[in-house]
């Protein structure tokens, strides 16, 4: 039987959830886990292919930051430990491994700095909307990046293809960290499809992939 994987690059899954399921809890860990389900089902249908042709759904994230700071501006502590967000992570993530057809790929938060000012407030101050002055704690945010996430996606679909588990791959991602990978896989005969949520792509990618298929609700 022909059997499809499908790999989900979690951060930007859960980027653009938001923006595509607007009128969901996007805070709340067991919709958004049976939505990553839901959506890999939804990926067969469109393929025609039997629930049974699913091999396995792998999601890729990295555990919450677990580490105390001391605020930029105001001087206060804040465990982010405790954070909702941090909360909202260790629950999805708790969700989605008792999920049937799901397997979890935890990278790791590489510390860079303490504090980094947000994309938009390095937007303003570069307009002028916004003076230095002006800047409090809520224009900065910790300065950190995920590792390991792209290796491990890179890795499994090495072992996908070689070891011909299955015959088709979709990858739920939005930029073009997956090419490499994407061209091997296609090199072994593997079926190569990218969903990126709707979000536009690089006309060049597509000579990587052999489709380019979104199941989601299109945003407005």
């Amino acid at each position: 039987m022909s059997n499809t994987a499908i790999l989900v690059d979690g951060a930007f899954f859960l980027a653009r959830y938001r923006k595509v399921w607007s009128e969901r809890d996007a805070n709340d860990a067991r919709t958004v886990a049976k939505t990553v389900f839901g959506m890999a089902l939804e990926h067969l249908k469109a393929l025609d292919r039997p629930r049974e042709s699913l091999y396995r759904i792998f999601f890729y994230d990295c555990p919450p930051l677990e580490k105390r700071f001391v605020r930029p501006i105001s001087g206060e502590s804040i465990d982010f430990g405790r954070t909702p967000a941090a909360e909202f992570r260790r629950d999805l993530h708790d969700q989605l491994r008792r999920q049937r057809k799901m397997a979890l790929r935890l990278g790791r938060l590489a510390e860079r700095g303490e504090w980094k000012l947000k994309y938009h407030a390095l937007q303003q101050l570069r307009d002028g909307t916004l003076d230095s002055d002006q800047l409090g704690d809520e224009h900065f945010e910790p300065d950190m990046r995920q590792t390991q996430v792209d290796m491990k996606i890179g890795v499994d679909i090495a072992a996908l293809s070689y070891k011909k588990l299955v015959d088709q791959i979709i990858l739920v991602a939005g930029d073009a960290d997956f090419i490499p990978a994407a061209m091997l896989a296609r090199d072994e005969g593997i079926d190569f499809i990218l969903d990126p949520m709707w979000q536009g792509i690089a006309p060049d990618l597509h000579e990587h992939i052999d489709g380019l298929q979104s199941v989601c609700p299109r945003p407005f």
